[in-house]
């Protein structure tokens, strides 16, 4: 550290020798008074150079930098006048003629009676920074048209420690992340600390194995919630041919697995319709012949007790063959109409309907959010209503303290219209949506099982998805979405 010339203008810190900036102090003529070593080291003067020198000399070698210089003093002299911090950033050149890239903070250092009597200079050199940030742009330009084309893509680049470097649009909209969240943070901001995605370590392994890296596997975007993709993970060369990092590509694959789970659902409930049908037949033939048995019974000349077993017994067939008629149902296809239905119709008729479930002692709001002018969807009115009148009896029974209940109709992309159906209620367990739609599956004590199955059943009759998302304690949603004609 430079020794001030007078007593006054002694800092004894030597604690600022190792500041990763540079400190430079000087006194009201902007002379310096003391810098510390980080100063030496860039400027390449020593000491005894800097000391009770002009910093125009020091920072800006030669002629070169007079346009540089003039805007260093300009920010200089309105700290000095205004007394107050200004920041700046600019050039200086290095002790080997190098331009350095610095931050400047410039504060006055003001005496009691209000009088500047110096200047402290803090510059961090931010030159790497830059540096990096321009390769940054120099890959925007080598793959801006590739990727700008891809916003359905998460595409990334890193370099060969794992920061990223380049981070596209798509990866924008895909992972809710911006590009001033993650650029030069490591990759695995984005996977390996999710438990199902191997970290940048492991990728590297697979890569220098086989010479690229391709699996299924899953991201962690901003939100937290797991996003399936397919990652390709291949060597990034630079303009000069040079290996200088990796370019992730990742494609969303959330639908196709909705897909899958589509025709798995499908092919599940076919074989149960089946096995339902036949079981249902079975069950049928001999609760005719108990019925018939129990009417002729009735007729004849039996006592109190006799009767009320028998009564028992009748009732209790009845309800199996009710049970019967409901597996039927859901085993085959009735003869459907198709004809235009206007959504918003078909589920104002049957509000009133699903109001009768609601429990006595239960407040429950309803709101609706109707998108007016919907094209007609092509359906059979009254299925389509049965299947709005079951997600809105199972909407109501789900609350069981006051709550609300909200059904919205939108026109969908891809020509759907798309209704929600979302409550406050009780919420499903994340291990029972799976099997939510399964015949005989209910997460009610007095349930049977069959309501969301026939749901299920309908909505692919009408060529459409039905899905749900539900957290307990949350509440849950239940989405249609219905073709227009």
């Amino acid at each position: 550290m430079i020794p001030a010339g007078k007593e006054e203008n002694k800092v004894p810190l030597d604690i600022l020798d190792n500041c990763g900036v540079m400190l430079i102090y000087l006194n009201a003529e902007q002379d310096i008074v003391f810098c510390n070593k980080k100063t030496e080291r860039i400027t390449g003067s020593k000491s005894e150079d800097i000391a009770g020198g002009d910093w125009r000399k020091i920072l800006f070698r030669g002629n070169g930098g007079l346009i540089k210089q003039e805007m260093f003093k300009a920010v200089l002299d309105e700290c000095v006048r205004h007394k107050r911090e200004k920041d700046f950033e600019g050039i200086i050149l290095d002790g080997s003629g190098k331009e350095r890239i610095i931050s400047w903070n410039f504060s006055p250092v003001v005496s009691e009676d209000g009088r500047v009597k110096g200047s402290l200079l803090t510059g961090h050199d931010v030159t790497r920074i830059r540096e990096a940030a321009n390769s940054v742009k120099s890959i925007d330009s080598t793959l801006k048209n590739i990727f700008f084309s891809l916003k359905d893509y998460a595409l990334y680049v890193t370099n060969l420690e794992g920061n990223i470097t380049y981070f596209s649009t798509g990866s924008e909209v895909m992972l809710g992340w911006k590009k001033k969240d993650v650029i030069f943070r490591h990759v695995d901001i984005l996977h390996g600390g999710s438990g199902q995605m191997e970290g940048f370590s492991s990728i590297l392994e697979e890569i220098g194995l086989s010479g690229r890296y391709e699996k299924e596997a899953a991201l962690s975007p901003k939100t937290g919630k797991l996003i399936p993709v397919v990652l390709t993970v291949n060597k990034f060369f630079d303009s000069e041919k040079k290996h200088s990092g990796y370019i992730f590509v990742a494609k969303d694959i959330t639908e196709r697995r909705h897909l899958e789970y589509q025709a798995f659902q499908s092919e599940k409930m076919a074989a149960l319709g089946l096995l339902s049908a036949g079981m249902a037949h079975e069950i049928n033939n001999p609760l005719l012949v108990i019925l018939g048995r129990c009417e002729l019974l009735a007729k004849e000349r039996l006592g109190r007790k006799e009767r009320e077993n028998l009564g028992l017994i009748s009732s209790q067939a009845e309800r199996i063959q009710k049970l019967v008629d409901r597996i039927l149902k859901f085993s085959q296809k009735s003869k459907q109409v198709f004809e235009p239905v206007n959504i918003n119709e078909a589920i104002e008729f049957i509000i009133p309907f699903a109001r009768y479930s609601n429990l006595p002692d239960t407040r429950v709001d309803l709101v609706k959010d109707f998108e007016e002018g919907l094209p007609p969807v092509r359906g059979d009115l009254h299925q389509l209503q049965e299947v709005f009148l079951n997600l809105l009896i199972n909407a109501y029974q789900s609350i069981s303290k006051n709550g609300k209940i909200e059904i919205t109709t939108r026109r969908g992309n891809g020509g759907f219209a798309t209704v929600t159906v979302k409550d406050t209620g009780s919420g499903i367990p994340p291990e029972h949506l799976k099997d939510i739609f399964m015949p005989f599956f209910s997460t009610k004590t007095e349930g049977k099982g069959l309501g969301l199955s026939i749901c299920y059943n309908i909505v692919k009759d009408h060529n459409g998805r039905i899905g749900l998302e539900s957290r307990p304690g949350e509440g849950s949603v239940f989405t249609i979405e219905l073709p227009f004609i």
